[in-house]
């Protein structure tokens, strides 16, 4: 099992993380200014302990900043907002290559998701009903 995750090389991590963000519609890749996307093999332990993990495989993805949707006017000449993506946890997590270019896409939207003010649970009900309509066409 583990030879299959070393399949995915750093280079190949990154191509997976920007096909994720290149196949967001167009409208919402638009919307994406001010905002860094990064790629870090853990977790630094500020990250865990601020959002109550204890293992740092634990974490699969960050969101850091100002949600688009509460912006306003006053906005200007700040930092840029970042996304992590963690890559040793999300190569931990998977059990195929497939697996793991799948939860890779999931997390870097699910983080896409926060930056434009989602919060966990309506991402995960839209997750849920993904699924759910996914296996009705089936």
């Amino acid at each position: 099992m583990k030879r299959l995750k070393r399949m995915i090389d750093d280079q190949q991590f990154e191509k997976i993380v920007v096909s994720a963000i290149r196949e967001l519609p167009e409208y919402f890749r638009k919307k994406m200014e001010n905002i860094t996307i990064h790629i870090e093999d853990f977790p630094d332990q500020n990250i865990l302990k601020n959002l109550g993990f204890r293992s740092p495989y634990s974490l699969l993805g960050v969101y850091q900043g100002v949600p688009l949707s509460h912006r306003g006017i006053h906005y200007r000449n700040v930092m840029p907002d970042r996304i992590i993506i963690f890559r040793k946890p999300l190569l931990h997590k998977g059990r195929s290559d497939q697996m793991i270019k799948k939860n890779i896409k999931k997390v870097v939207i699910h983080e896409i998701g926060h930056f434009f003010g989602l919060s966990d649970a309506e991402l995960y009900r839209i997750e849920k009903n993904n699924i759910q309509s996914s296996k009705d066409k089936a």
